[in-house]
């Protein structure tokens, strides 16, 4: 059962490291006291540095900055330690950062901790959100009126026309995906262009960020971060980048024999009452594209091996220009090679048929899987089966 963490209890333990009255023999403030520090030893053993403060770091590791500054500070808490000390902790020269805009007191800890849930003990934490991600959440909401939104407002326009045409389309936003001057996006509901990008600075953690001028479609605008926006995109489940008219790199001006000028790239979910079908039915999904309708190309598929001799459902659909189907058909099948159904069907002659274009591969993976073709990133991933994602590639 969760309950909530005893704030009181956190703050007495962060109590015990100020000044100690002196006595004799080892009392339970002094076990606890050792066992603080090998918190601090474990966590050093396991990340080969001492805690640091700043708000983009864990909140464990902060509490035990905060707990090292102390031990360090208290000539008590040193005699006790000092045998223990095997790493040289309290004697570093290197001291944690400075008392300032990192350091932290007991009720600003116990603050932070406050909407904490934990299930046996507060290394079980589910959630902490952070004072970063507070002042995220603020940055992406203050707005303020757009002064020269008659600049802007046509492209609104003329993006809504180009998504109800087909030239343009939206793609769920993958977490850290790129943003750039020109790209549109819908967040919040509405939709928005990214107008300006700032020089690069750098984030607290150390990665690279800018400053943005973002436009939204009700004509307000703001000055988030780069790395504020795509975590707020990520974080929203209706968070969507919309496409540029071209679409990517997989399409050329150059028409090839196999080309054809507009098509679709559907997913199908089989309706099969096979035993290993029915009990993943989620998972498996055939990929295809086709040049006419998805409905005509499906109609015959209880009578078909290709379709597991089953009724199918469409569960999704992409709609493209320009595209060479053979190159496009033999892609998804590298991509997803590790994952192919291994499934063998007799046909309505008895004749054994295994199903190439059928996959164990979650919706949401196919769904990356077109945005990355499309935005040329597919290269830099491969798909890993057994963690149900893509994955960088080892350098």
């Amino acid at each position: 059962m969760a309950s909530d963490i005893d704030l009181d209890d956190l703050a007495a333990e962060l109590a015990d490291f100020a000044a100690p009255d002196k006595k004799t023999g080892r009392s339970a403030r002094e076990e606890r006291i050792i066992a603080g520090f090998e918190d601090i030893q474990r966590f050093v053993e396991q990340h080969g540095r001492t805690p640091r403060h700043g708000e983009d770091r864990d909140i464990f590791e902060r509490i035990y900055a905060v707990r090292l500054d102390r031990l360090r500070q208290q000539q008590e808490c040193r005699e006790l330690l000092t045998p223990l000390d095997r790493q040289g902790l309290l004697n570093a020269c290197e001291a944690n950062e400075p008392e300032g805009v990192y350091a932290l007191t007991d009720e600003a800890l116990v603050a932070e901790l406050a909407d904490i849930e934990a299930e046996s003990s507060i290394q079980t934490l589910r959630h902490v959100r952070s004072s970063v991600e507070k002042r995220e959440a603020d940055e992406v909401a203050q707005h303020e009126r757009c002064q020269d939104f008659e600049r802007f407002e046509p492209l609104f326009e003329q993006v809504q026309r180009e998504l109800k045409a087909g030239v343009r389309v939206t793609r769920p936003f993958i977490r850290d995906a790129s943003v750039e001057q020109g790209n549109f996006f819908i967040l919040g509901g509405q939709t928005v262009y990214v107008a300006d990008v700032g020089d690069a600075i750098k984030a607290p953690n150390g990665e690279n960020d800018a400053r943005l001028r973002v436009i939204y479609a009700n004509g307000t605008e703001s000055n988030l971060l780069r790395r504020s926006l795509q975590r707020a995109l990520y974080k929203d489940d209706a968070g969507r980048r919309i496409t540029d008219p071209d679409a990517g790199p997989l399409f050329s001006d150059v028409r090839e024999d196999d080309d054809i000028e507009s098509g679709t790239i559907y997913v199908l979910r089989s309706l099969s009452i096979h035993p290993y079908v029915a009990e993943h039915r989620e998972l498996i999904h055939k990929i295809g594209v086709t040049g006419g309708k998805v409905e005509t190309r499906i109609a015959n598929a209880v009578h078909d091996a290709t379709y597991l001799l089953a009724d199918v459902e469409v569960v999704a659909t992409y709609r493209l220009s320009r595209i060479n189907r053979t190159r496009l058909e033999n892609l998804f099948h590298r991509i997803f090679e590790r994952a192919q159904l291994d499934l063998v069907i007799h046909d309505r002659f008895g004749h054994p048929v295994r199903p190439r274009e059928w996959f164990v591969v979650p919706l949401q993976a196919i769904d990356e899987a077109v945005q990355r073709i499309l935005d040329g990133t597919i290269t830099d991933f491969y798909y890993d089966p057994q963690q149900a994602r893509f994955a960088g590639h080892v350098r």
